[in-house]
């Protein structure tokens, strides 16, 4: 029997009111450990959706009083995606996935007769991968993304943000000047500056987290459980051979979800 939305789901869904300040937003998705939230009105009926990248648009990160305060007083409301796209809880498995692909989101709100009851992201599909008794044994390099968005150390994290919204990436890989990893920044890095603005003195080795690595010889399999068991998104991929080359490329959950939509693959099977 094929698996439906409602097996892989994560049931709930964490919501806040379209009135809330950007600052209040970030501290909810902080305390939830999540990318988004669910935008309900005073009935709890979904109207949008925003999440931490919705929060990097704006320009949060200027060190200019004037547009920091503007950025301040702006709500959930006016940086949300809406409509919200939603599936039923009873869609197969295949079918949400390809979905997920098509509209380029990381999310879905999962519905039974019209009423919210969970949410459905690329981790969950990652997560599912990594339980699969006979996974499909494909490795790292025929998944993973060759082009890799990266900068130095002393860029600035303001310029760093820019990046991210001009290249429509996630995050950046950090190297030094021979190309040595450092670590990387995303978006979730860039939260705790969402309420208080930033030191324009900052720059991206003091915000950066570890960079998670796989051998580009690695099965998917291995890439989704240390994805699972690490809590990360994204994956350096290097040559256990020459572990301090520049980096081969990056894997990401969602280069595996986009491997799950594929025909032929064992979710379309």
């Amino acid at each position: 029997m094929s698996k439906l939305v409602r097996d892989l789901m994560h049931p709930g869904v964490f919501t806040c009111q379209p009135d809330a300040y950007l600052g209040q937003v970030a501290v909810l998705l902080t305390q939830h450990k999540v990318h988004a939230l669910i935008v309900v009105d005073r009935e709890g009926r979904p109207i949008g959706i925003i999440s931490d990248y919705d929060l990097l648009a704006g320009e949060w990160l200027s060190v200019d009083d004037e547009s920091l305060s503007t950025m301040r007083n702006l709500t959930a409301q006016d940086l949300m995606s809406y409509p919200v796209d939603t599936i039923e809880s009873d869609m197969p498995v295949g079918k949400a996935a390809h979905i997920l692909i098509e509209k380029d989101v990381n999310r879905l709100l999962v519905t039974e007769n019209n009423k919210p009851v969970g949410v459905i992201s690329t981790t969950d599909f990652v997560a599912n991968i990594a339980k699969e008794e006979t996974p499909k044994r494909e490795t790292v390099a025929d998944v993973m993304s060759d082009a890799i968005l990266v900068c130095r150390g002393k860029t600035p994290i303001v310029s760093a943000a820019r990046t991210l919204m001009g290249a429509g990436w996630r995050s950046v890989l950090v190297v030094d000047a021979k190309g040595k990893h450092l670590g990387v920044v995303s978006g979730k890095d860039l939260m705790p500056f969402v309420e208080n603005g930033v030191d324009e003195s900052l720059t991206v080795r003091d915000v950066l987290h570890p960079a998670m690595t796989i051998n580009i010889n690695a099965s998917l399999r291995e890439a989704a459980d240390l994805m699972i068991q690490k809590h990360h998104h994204r994956l350096v991929v290097i040559d256990d051979e020459d572990p301090e080359a520049f980096p081969l490329g990056i894997i990401s959950s969602f280069d595996i979800v986009a491997e799950m939509a594929r025909p032929g693959s064992i979710w379309q099977s």
